[in-house]
Order: structure tokens, then C-alpha cells, then sequence
């Protein structure tokens, strides 16, 4: 069978011809050096130019990133090399490397070297620690040297490509070829295999044809006729089974890399193709063409990787097949984050290329599909137990029923390994989800069947990424491009119906919440909804509320959750395993919660950690079950809050009084102002020092003794006014002068004096002459 790999654009950048392009290694840039003598960097993800390089009037023909030292390296047909820093723009050198146009540029993967090549037909190495000497000059061809590259496999080796018809392979010290590779027309383009498993190049040259070479045995083991026109680009993709071909004829070529087979031809209408660039952890293709350069995305960015609720994990890497089991770890302390040292077992190579994997729910099956085909293995040994004709693989809850999609307008559902149902959607099936409902997308819509009988249960119009159903088939996640639709099922609204209409039963799934989330993976523990997003957070959802677990370093894929463990485990696209601490007890809570069995929840929260019942707590407190709150949370601030909220004055006295805060004080004054607790209203304004509040209260009440309690407190603080206030109140006219000689303020004594005590009026006028002086 055909490898069917999904293809997708993802960017069309109109520009001048493209001469070089190459993806940086762990950025979303995409670096494409001109014939205009222009250099640009475009973010793949926000469609953008970030960068731009005016590096001189003539044609850019090579340019490279050097990412561990923040560098664009050009060459260009002026013959100087210039290096930039890409951050700050910085022109860091520029030197002639040449007598002639440079045409290509090779970067050492770990030594400060790099390796240029140009119409001169020398090939030169510069070392940049030793400040950009020419460490080495490198002669044996005799016409233009179109290519220059490293072997990933051996740093010290390189091979160049030229018009003099041949390959040459060197060794770096040796001035002299180790061989050549002689062709029947000129040579533009080639490149390594970058697996260990074959000592493989692959050269292009003109007149259309493509050599796949052995260079330990200097013999040519393919010719591939694939263009009409000379090739200008070949790569082999560094993870997918492929070799991709570019040509002056307009067209990519995609081929089988074991098979030599004609996959697919790509034609946009750019003209010309010159440059083709891809790199390990990434399946975007980056192509250059006369008229721009386009980003294609090549099947799909999640690995094809499964595991079991029992910690059992299998990948596939390109047909082979490969074990491994979290159990082996149980004796280890496992960190947060850090890569699992996980013993791997080889299971053996599959007889096709998957690009997903699937445990049955049981874990009894694992399920492989691609190449337009699905193999059922046993998951210990592996051993074949079904197979057919698959665009499509989905698991329903039950592990005995699965179903396929053979093209668009056919899916199969099959139970105990036997043909169940046959049906045809009225639409065009463009993806197929399992779980409870067997989901069947199309172009604009979501439409959900009954696996036995294949009725349609429910259609929505929405075209979803993914589809995840909750373990006991209540709840599902649809998640679209940038939004996430959490849906609950209504079982028994469909056992009721008697009538379904075009569109399903409107009352078998009802909204319960929209998210403005970009869902990349996720899974159901329980009601919690754990996923991974586009901005690398692993958070949780439950009852309306997000949780973050963790900030990820770079972009994971959810494998599952073991709850024995209290770990949820991950992996990335080189298939590196990590695992996150979340407590099951934690997320049990939560959902008995949003179930609102309080028992439940109560026999659980003794194994819960203290340090975690304050956030159950908080959680308790957004659902609106304050109460339960109060008595759950550890923080003695929340549950000072919690206790106000709820009106429990014995509870927020008793913290109020342990912590002695002016301003739980003043807050737990204002619930006994409301609840008339005079006598604890007094004693919170006395503690708050709330010297207005105590002068109202004793106004209001006539209580003589807080008012001469007050006078004294008010003047001690130095709260004037308020002790003045209080001993008028109380009749002490001559405190009442006293206050107001002491603080200086002579004229309203004198005024004071005059109204109420006429005997001081001399004695007041005495001070104020006095202090004028």
C-alpha cells in the first residue's frame, strides 16, 4: 500500500527567487536568503517576517543558522562570507572566502568550523575560534561545486556535489577526496541519510534524475527518474520513510525511502524549486521557489505512541516497533519533568509505516494504522490478530468493538473481530473519533452514532481537532482550532426519544462550558479534563475552573495517567518520556464535588495532603460550596474570609483574636455591626483602634464608660479630634482646652475659651502672645 501522509500548508511567502531555506532547529523560524541579495526570517506560526537582512546587490545564493551562537552565516556572489547576529542584527564579520560565487555553506554540527564552496571549484574550511582563519583548502574538483555537507554520522567526513559529474566524499585533514561517485550529468544537489542503519546519499542531477548511493560499497543502489527537468534539492526527511525532490520543473517529489516508490507530486505554481530544508523533531518541509517559499506540514505532528492504564508504553520509530514499561521504574524517585530512563525492548518491524497507535481500552489489543491499512497485534507479544483496509482507527469503550474508515464515504464497525455494521454518512467523513459515541467528522460538522446500531445520536456544526469522551461516557471535549466545547450526554433524553430528526436528538448532548483554548492533547480522569495547550501549559479543568500543573519546555503529547502512581506520563516527538505528580485523590475530590456527592468526597479527604485541602478549598469556594469550604482549608486567611462570608462569628473572632489584625478586626466589626453583637462590636473597634466607630457607638448607645474609655485611648494615639470630641461629649471642658492648647491650635482655644470658660480667656491670649514671640 501507498504512504498516505497528510499534507498541509502551513505558509506562502511571496518573494524573489528563493536560493537557500533552511528551519531553525528549535525556533518557529524559516531562513530565506535571495537572489535580490536579501536574507528574511519569517515565523512560521504568526505568518510573519521577523528578520531582514539587506546583505549586498547581488544574489545570496547560501545562508545558514548557527543557533548555539545566535549567527546567520551568508554567502553570496560578491564572494565575501558575512555573519550577522540574528537577535540584535549585529554584522559580526565579513571576509572574501573565494574567487568566484559561494555556493553553499556547511556548518559543523559541534566544532567552530564551517565549510564553503564556490564556482572556483575549492572547497575551504574556517574556523571562527581561531578568529575565521582558513584552516584548510580542499582541491579535486574540476568544474563548479554546487554543494557542500557534513555526514551526521561521521563529523570529520563531508561530501560535495558538483558540474564536473561526480560526488566526491572527504575527510577533514586530508586536502585529497577519499573517492568519488562519478555520474552520467552534472551534479546540483545531495545529502545523507541521517539513520544509522544505511550508509546512504542521495544525489540529484540535471536531466530529472535521482541516485540513491551505498558509500561504504561506492556503488549506486537506485536511479530514480522522477523529473523532466534538472533537480535541484534532495533531502531525506530525518524522520519520515522519504526522500523529497525539487526541481527546475516546478514539482516536489515525495519518495519512499525503502521502497523507491513514487509517494506524491506537489505542484503550487512557484515555478522553479532551488531549495528544499527540514530538520530532526519537526515534520514541516520548507521549499524555495522562483516566485516565494512555502511551509508544508508532512503527516502529523504527534508521534505514534500508545500506553496502557497499565504503565505499558509502545512507539513506532518509521516500521519498527519498540516496548517499553513504566512498572521497571517503581523503585526510582521520579522528578517532575525529567526524562524516564526507560529500558526499551525491540518487538520487531511492521509490515507497514503507522502513524497512530491505539491500546484497546482493556490493553489486551493495540491497534496500528497507516500506509491505508490497520494491523490488530496482542499487546504482549505482538502477535497479528486482525487486519484490513483503514484510512482510520477508532477504540469504543469496548474493547471488543472498534470501527474503520475506508474512505470517505464508508465506515465498518466491527465486533469480536467480526463485520457488525456497514454505513455510509450522508457527508463526506473527513476524520473519525471513538469513545462512547462513534464520532464522524466532515468539512463543517461533528455527527455522533450509536455503535451498535450505527442511528445518529446527535449532529453539532462544528469540525473539531479532537474528541475526547470521560471514562463513564457523561462528559465530552470537543476541541476546535483555538476553542475547547466541554458537552455532557444525556443518556436517558435518548433512550426517551422517539423521534430523531436530521440533526439527532437535541437534548442528547447539552453545553456545560466554551474555553478559548488551543487543545493539543488530553485525557478524563474522572469530571477533570487534563490537556496540554499551544503555549506549552499542562493544566486541568474541572467545574469550570483551570488548574496549571506545569510550564513545559517544549511541546508534549498527553500518554496517560496511572492513578496508583498519582503520575500523569508524556511524551514528546523524539518519543522522551516525563511524568507530572497529580494526586488522584485530589482529582477524586474534585469530581465527587461536581457531582455533588458530599459523602463520597468526605470519605476521600482524609487521604488528601494537608498542603493540598486549601486548594480543594478555593475549589469548593468558585462552586459555591462555602461551607464545605470552611471546613477543608488549612489557610487560616481563607478560612478567616470563608467564615465572614458565611456569617460564623465564633470562627472569624477566634482567628481574628489568634492573629490580633487590625484589619480582620475591622472586617469581623462590620458582621457584628450587621448582626447587632454590640458587645463584640465594641471589642472589635477597640482592637482596630477604629476610634470613629467607638465614638458613634458610644454616642448612639449613651455608654459613658466607653466614652471615657475612648477619650483617653483617642488622646494617647494621638487621635485629637476624636479625643476632643469625646470629652465635650462627657462635659470636660477643661480637658477639651487642654487638648486643644496642647496641640497648639491657641486660636480655637481662645475661641473655646470665650464660649465655655471665660476665667481661661487671659490665660489662653497669655500662651498665644508668648508663642508668637
Amino acid at each position: 500500500m501507498p504512504l498516505k501522509l497528510k499534507i498541509k500548508r502551513r505558509l506562502l511567502a511571496r518573494s524573489d527567487r528563493v536560493k537557500s531555506i533552511e528551519l531553525h532547529p528549535t525556533l518557529p523560524w524559516m531562513l530565506v536568503s535571495l537572489y535580490s541579495g536579501r536574507v528574511y526570517i519569517w515565523n512560521i506560526e504568526s505568518k510573519q517576517i521577523v528578520k531582514t537582512l539587506e546583505v549586498c546587490d547581488l544574489p545570496v545564493r547560501t545562508a545558514r543558522f548557527v543557533s548555539r551562537k545566535n549567527w546567520i552565516i551568508t554567502g553570496s556572489d560578491d564572494t565575501y562570507v558575512r555573519v550577522f547576529n540574528y537577535n540584535t542584527l549585529e554584522h559580526v564579520i565579513q571576509f572574501a572566502a573565494h574567487l568566484d560565487y559561494i555556493r553553499s555553506i556547511a556548518v559543523h554540527p559541534t566544532n567552530s568550523l564551517i565549510l564553503t564552496t564556490a564556482d572556483d571549484g575549492i572547497i575551504k574550511l574556517w574556523d571562527w575560534e581561531k578568529k575565521w582563519v582558513c584552516s584548510q583548502i580542499f582541491r579535486g574538483h574540476t568544474y563548479l561545486i554546487m554543494q557542500v555537507l557534513f555526514n551526521p554520522k561521521d563529523n570529520n567526513q563531508f561530501a560535495t556535489a558538483s558540474l564536473d559529474r561526480s560526488v566526491k566524499v572527504w575527510q577533514l585533514g586530508s586536502p585529497v577526496p577519499n573517492f568519488s561517485l562519478k555520474h552520467e550529468r552534472d551534479v546540483n544537489c545531495l545529502d545523507y541519510h541521517p539513520g544509522g542503519d544505511k550508509p546512504y546519499i542521495v544525489t540529484g542531477e540535471d536531466g530529472g534524475t535521482v541516485r540513491i548511493w551505498d558509500y561504504q560499497t561506492k556503488s549506486c543502489v537506485q536511479t530514480l527518474q522522477v523529473h523532466s527537468k534538472d533537480v535541484n534539492a534532495v533531502v531525506f526527511h530525518p524522520s519520515l520513510p522519504i526522500i523529497l525532490s525539487g526541481s527546475t520543473d516546478g514539482t516536489v517529489r515525495i519518495i519512499h525511502s525503502n521502497t523507491y516508490r513514487l509517494e506524491n507530486s506537489l505542484n503550487y505554481g512557484l515555478e522553479r524549486v532551488w531549495a528544499i530544508g527540514c530538520h530532526q523533531g519537526s515534520n514541516n518541509i520548507a521549499i524555495g521557489f522562483d516566485e516565494g517559499s512555502m511551509i508544508i506540514r508532512l503527516g502529523q505532528e504527534e508521534p505514534a505512541i500508545s500506553m496502557d492504564s497499565s504503565g505499558k508504553i509502545i512507539w513506532a520509530k518509521h516500521s519498527e516497533i519498540q516496548q517499553a514499561n513504566i512498572k521497571a521504574m517503581a523503585d526510582q524517585e521520579i522528578k517532575d519533568g525529567e526524562r524516564l530512563s526507560l529500558a526499551v525492548k525491540d518487538m520487531g518491524s511492521c509490515e507497514i509505516y503507522p502513524q497512530t497507535i491505539s491500546h484497546s481500552p482493556n490493553g489486551r489489543f493495540v491497534a496500528l494504522c497507516g500506509d491505508g491499512e490497520y494491523i490488530i497485534y496482542t499487546a504482549m507479544a505482538l502477535r497479528n490478530k486482525s487486519y484490513g483496509t483503514a484510512q482510520e482507527f477508532v477504540w469504543s469503550q469496548d474493547s471488543s468493538i472498534f470501527a474503520v474508515r475506508e474512505d470517505s464515504t464508508t465506515i465498518k464497525v466491527w465486533k469480536n473481530f467480526k463485520e457488525h455494521k456497514i454505513f455510509k454518512p450522508s457527508f463526506g467523513a473527513e476524520g473519525m473519533y471513538g469513545g462512547h459515541l462513534l464520532g464522524v467528522r466532515s468539512s463543517n460538522s461533528l455527527a455522533f452514532y450509536d455503535w451498535d446500531s450505527a442511528k445518529l445520536i446527535r449532529r453539532v456544526e462544528i469540525s473539531p481537532k479532537n474528541v475526547v469522551w470521560s471514562d463513564n461516557g457523561c462528559l465530552v471535549c470537543i476541541a476546535k482550532e483555538d476553542s475547547l466545547y466541554v458537552l455532557q450526554y444525556n443518556a436517558s433524553a435518548v433512550e426517551k426519544a422517539n423521534e430523531v430528526s436530521d440533526d439527532g436528538i437535541e437534548e442528547a448532548l447539552e453545553v456545560v462550558k466554551e474555553l478559548s483554548e488551543t487543545v493539543r492533547t488530553g485525557l478524563w480522569v474522572g469530571d477533570c479534563f487534563i490537556y496540554t495547550n499551544s503555549i506549552s501549559r499542562l493544566n486541568y479543568y474541572v467545574g469550570g475552573e483551570i488548574v496549571t500543573i506545569a510550564h513545559l519546555d517544549r511541546e508534549m503529547y498527553i500518554l496517560g495517567y496511572i492513578p496508583k502512581d498519582n503520575r500523569l506520563y508524556l511524551s514528546d516527538r523524539e518519543l522522551s518520556i516525563v511524568s507530572y505528580s497529580v494526586l488522584v485523590s485530589e482529582l477524586e475530590y474534585q469530581t465527587a464535588v461536581m457531582r455533588q456527592d458530599f459523602d463520597t468526597a468526605d470519605k476521600i479527604l482524609p487521604i488528601v495532603p494537608k498542603e493540598q485541602r486549601t486548594r480543594l478549598a478555593m475549589f469548593l469556594d468558585k462552586q459555591g460550596f462555602r461551607t464545605q469550604a470552611l471546613a477543608v482549608t488549612t489557610d487560616s486567611d481563607h478560612k478567616f474570609d470563608l467564615a465572614i462570608q458565611l456569617g460564623d462569628l465564633k470562627t472569624a473572632y477566634s482567628i481574628a483574636k489568634q492573629q490580633d489584625s487590625v484589619e480582620k478586626w475591622k472586617l469581623l466589626s462590620e458582621l457584628a455591626m450587621k448582626r447587632s453583637e454590640f458587645g463584640l462590636f465594641q471589642e472589635c473597634l477597640h482592637r482596630s483602634q477604629d476610634f470613629g466607630g467607638l465614638l458613634l457607638l458610644a454616642t448612639s448607645a449613651g455608654i459613658g464608660n466607653v466614652m471615657t474609655k475612648l477619650a483617653q485611648e483617642a488622646a494617647d494615639s494621638g487621635q485629637n479630634n476624636v479625643a476632643f470630641l469625646a470629652q465635650f461629649m462627657l462635659g470636660r471642658l477643661e480637658e477639651c482646652l487642654e487638648i486643644l492648647i496642647r496641640t497648639k491650635r491657641l486660636p480655637e482655644a481662645a475661641f473655646f475659651a470665650r464660649s465655655y470658660m471665660p476665667s481661661q480667656i487671659s490665660r489662653v491670649v497669655e500662651l498665644e502672645e508668648t508663642d508668637s514671640f
